[in-house]
């Protein structure tokens, strides 16, 4: 269930605890509406933290280069210190 399913199921719980006044043997709707609304928070908490540990961006590992010639120095050329 996405991030949308997860706002329906708040609105419908929101509706059925709210905004109607229906009255059915055996079911309490106030119940079922919190109910929803509940299920609905955890999915999107869920949602988000997931979303979160997606979007961490990892550096790429360095390599370190080495030049050769700078400190080896075989052109017969003088570095500038001794060599």
């Amino acid at each position: 269930m996405g991030l949308g399913g997860c706002i329906i199921l708040i609105a419908a719980g929101a509706i059925l605890t709210f905004a109607t006044d229906w009255d059915m043997q055996g079911v309490n709707l106030d119940l079922v509406g919190v109910i929803f609304m509940i299920v609905g928070l955890i999915g999107v908490a869920t949602f988000v933290s997931i979303s979160k540990r997606r979007r961490a961006v990892v550096a790429p590992p360095t390599t370190t280069v080495i030049d050769d010639q700078r400190h080896h120095n075989h052109s017969g050329y003088s570095d500038g210190y001794g060599g």
